[in-house]
């Protein structure tokens, strides 16, 4: 679906007209400039290359400074390819938030925050084991049992256990624009994404 890059800027709350009061998170989306499209005959398929936040020069290989040096851009950080758009977009062409509307509903893709490594009341919502008391110490968080131990005499794939937690694309799907404001750029969107301040987001209708 077309859509656009975003950068998450933090959290705030804000009330509607009704005068609901609901939480939101503030997204700097775009400037997205158009870096490829893509066409059926030559590519395969249809899609459109955006690119977003401007980096240095000298931190961009050759090949990729070429690649800009076609759009009349300067090096961007982030290359997304988005399919649905109109035939009118054209090499060079730059998105800026007004292509949402305060109406429009989108889903968000992001990399969560890495939790590192955890164990499994963290990573999976375990209870633990045992009581708190007579003389239970040290089984509190623990996982409990692995399974059966004469047969098969092994743990099954994919068995819930401690281990490497967030750091993870995630999407989100079906969340609310409640307000665009285009001078800045930006898009509060109900509720919470994914990452942490200064995660890119994929932004899409």
């Amino acid at each position: 679906m077309p859509g656009l890059i975003g950068k998450k800027v933090g959290m705030t709350s804000l009330f509607t007209e009704e005068g609901k009061y609901i939480p939101v998170t503030v997204v700097e989306a775009g400037p997205c400039v158009v870096t490829q499209v893509k066409t059926v005959e030559k590519d395969g398929y249809a899609a459109v290359q955006l690119a977003f936040d401007e980096k240095k020069e000298k931190h961009t290989t050759k090949a990729l400074q070429g690649h800009f040096k076609s759009a009349n851009t300067a090096p961007k950080r982030k290359l997304v390819e988005f399919e649905g758009f109109e035939d009118s977009i054209k090499l060079g062409d730059v998105l800026t938030a007004d292509f949402f509307t305060s109406s429009d509903y989108v889903d968000v893709t992001g990399k969560t925050k890495g939790r590192g490594f955890q164990g499994v009341v963290k990573r999976h919502g375990f209870a633990g084991v045992g009581g708190q008391t007579h003389g239970q110490h040290n089984r509190l968080r623990a996982p409990g049992s692995m399974g059966a131990s004469s047969f098969p005499s092994r743990v099954f794939k994919g068995k819930r256990m401690a281990g490497q937690t967030g750091n993870t694309n995630v999407k989100i799907a079906n969340l609310q624009v409640v307000k665009v404001v285009p001078e800045n750029n930006l898009l509060l969107i109900k509720g919470a994404l994914p990452g942490s301040v200064g995660t890119y987001l994929v932004i899409e209708k």
